[in-house]
Protein backbone atom coordinates (compact mmCIF):
# COMPACT_ATOMS: atom_id res chain seq x y z
CA UNK A 1 0.00 0.00 0.00
CA UNK A 2 1.17 3.81 -0.48
CA UNK A 3 2.65 5.64 3.00
CA UNK A 4 2.72 9.21 2.69
CA UNK A 5 6.21 10.20 4.53
CA UNK A 6 6.30 13.56 6.20
CA UNK A 7 9.19 15.73 5.37
CA UNK A 8 11.07 15.24 8.76
CA UNK A 9 11.47 11.48 7.88
CA UNK A 10 12.18 11.50 4.27
CA UNK A 11 16.23 11.30 5.18
CA UNK A 12 15.02 7.46 5.69
CA UNK A 13 13.04 7.17 2.49
CA UNK A 14 14.73 10.06 0.01
CA UNK A 15 10.66 9.99 -1.17
CA UNK A 16 7.25 11.27 -0.54
CA UNK A 17 5.25 7.94 -1.01
CA UNK A 18 6.95 4.90 -0.37
CA UNK A 19 5.41 1.28 -0.80
CA UNK A 20 4.82 -0.87 2.59
CA UNK A 21 2.89 -4.11 3.24
CA UNK A 22 1.41 -5.07 6.53
CA UNK A 23 -2.34 -6.87 7.82
CA UNK A 24 -1.67 -4.21 11.00
CA UNK A 25 -0.39 -0.79 11.47
CA UNK A 26 2.31 -2.25 13.93
CA UNK A 27 3.43 -4.55 10.88
CA UNK A 28 3.20 -2.18 8.54
CA UNK A 29 5.53 0.45 10.43
CA UNK A 30 7.62 -3.24 10.99
CA UNK A 31 7.74 -3.46 6.76
CA UNK A 32 8.94 0.79 6.68
CA UNK A 33 11.79 -0.23 9.05
CA UNK A 34 12.76 -3.24 7.02
CA UNK A 35 12.81 -1.30 4.39
CA UNK A 36 14.50 2.12 5.81
CA UNK A 37 16.63 0.95 8.67
CA UNK A 38 15.94 3.08 11.56
CA UNK A 39 12.51 5.11 10.53
CA UNK A 40 10.01 2.83 12.98
CA UNK A 41 11.95 4.08 15.58
CA UNK A 42 11.20 7.45 15.26
CA UNK A 43 7.21 6.44 15.03
CA UNK A 44 7.02 4.14 18.22
CA UNK A 45 8.41 4.02 21.70
CA UNK A 46 9.67 1.48 23.82
CA UNK A 47 6.51 0.82 25.25
CA UNK A 48 5.16 -0.27 21.76
CA UNK A 49 2.89 2.87 21.21
CA UNK A 50 2.86 5.30 19.04
CA UNK A 51 5.25 8.34 19.90
CA UNK A 52 3.19 11.37 20.89
CA UNK A 53 3.88 14.14 18.17
CA UNK A 54 3.38 11.17 15.51
CA UNK A 55 -0.20 10.99 13.90
CA UNK A 56 -1.24 8.08 11.43
CA UNK A 57 -4.35 8.41 9.58
CA UNK A 58 -5.53 5.37 7.44
CA UNK A 59 -8.19 6.66 4.36
CA UNK A 60 -8.67 9.69 6.51
CA UNK A 61 -8.80 8.46 9.71
CA UNK A 62 -6.82 8.61 12.75
CA UNK A 63 -5.30 5.38 13.86
CA UNK A 64 -3.81 4.99 17.56
CA UNK A 65 -3.52 1.67 17.52
CA UNK A 66 -0.52 -0.98 16.22
CA UNK A 67 -3.07 -3.28 15.93
CA UNK A 68 -5.35 -1.75 13.65
CA UNK A 69 -6.05 -4.37 10.27
CA UNK A 70 -5.30 -2.97 7.24
CA UNK A 71 -6.38 -3.74 3.73
CA UNK A 72 -3.82 -3.40 0.23
CA UNK A 73 -5.80 -0.59 -0.81
CA UNK A 74 -5.49 1.56 2.19
CA UNK A 75 -4.15 4.77 2.38
CA UNK A 76 -1.74 5.63 5.06
CA UNK A 77 -0.50 9.04 6.06
CA UNK A 78 2.34 9.97 8.47
CA UNK A 79 1.77 13.24 10.02
CA UNK A 80 4.58 14.80 12.55
CA UNK A 81 2.96 17.53 14.26
CA UNK A 82 4.65 20.47 15.21
CA UNK A 83 4.86 22.59 18.36
CA UNK A 84 6.39 26.18 18.87
CA UNK A 85 5.31 29.30 19.75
Amino acid sequence: MQVLIPTPLRSYTAASRVEAAGATLGELLADLDRRYPGIRFRMVDEQDRLRPHIRVFVNGTQARDLGLGLAPADDVAIVQALSGG
